[in-house]
């Protein structure tokens, strides 16, 4: 009889370790997966934190001449480079402004944050088209255009056709998307408006123009060297 009790309470010994076992085998299991549910949330929160803060380079500036002329008036003569969809710089463009302070006026679309946030492949990243540049001692009914109007922008020279066709139908539509707030939720465009970067230009400098993600464009400026350094020393040896 004693033998017997003896071996029933062996089994169930065996039985509740083995499951005790087993919970916490479970246990541990199920926070190992809700650990690696947090770590890929937590990552692709970081993700949609990193795309709305993102940046693209679209235009970089830099003073070749700057002087007073026999008139009196100082001219600043600006190499204006744009930058692809692809992020290839396009041929430069060479504008003199009256005075020392430039505007550089564009177009701009910011799309509905949620396309930003998820990447979407047309509406991911805020778009700019740069329209003119001007003086501060000019006024901009006297601007000249950055592009040649009626032309495709040179922006589109490499990109996607489908990405090319649709944000080029955006900007044949630019002030209608500025004024009809269901024709931008149609086209999933949180806000289309007008604006310029402007600040005061200088020799031995580098002007980045910026675009944000989530937002609009930014002006910065740095010292500049390395490779522009040794262009600008050829074109004043070619003067």
């Amino acid at each position: 009889m004693l033998r017997a009790l003896m071996k029933i309470i062996g089994l169930a010994s065996l039985v509740l370790t083995g499951s005790i076992g087993l919970w916490v085998y479970q246990e541990r299991f199920a926070a190992s997966r809700e650990i690696a549910r947090l770590e890929q949330k937590n990552q692709m929160l970081e993700q949609v934190v990193q795309r709305l803060g993102d940046e693209k380079r679209v235009a970089e500036l830099l003073v070749t001449e700057q002087k007073v002329e026999s008139d009196g008036n100082l001219r600043t003569t600006l190499l204006f480079v744009e930058y692809t969809k692809g992020g290839e710089s396009l041929p430069p463009k060479v504008f003199t402004i009256e005075g020392k302070l430039a505007h550089v006026d564009a177009m701009v679309i910011k799309f509905d944050q949620h396309f930003v946030a998820e990447g979407d492949a047309l509406r991911g990243h805020s778009i700019a088209l740069f329209t003119k540049i001007y003086g501060d001692k000019q006024s901009p009914a006297s601007a000249l255009n950055i592009d040649e109007p009626g032309k495709v922008p040179d922006i589109y020279v490499d990109a996607d056709p489908k990405l090319a066709s649709f944000e080029q139908d955006l900007w044949s539509n630019f002030w209608r998307l500025a004024a009809e707030e269901d024709f931008r939720k149609e086209k999933g465009v949180r806000v289309a408006m007008g604006q310029g970067v402007w600040g005061m230009f200088e020799k031995d400098k580098l002007y980045r123009v910026t675009l944000e993600a989530d937002g609009g464009l930014n002006l910065t400026a740095e010292p500049l060297r390395g490779i522009y350094r040794e262009a600008m020393k050829k074109i004043e040896r070619t003067h």
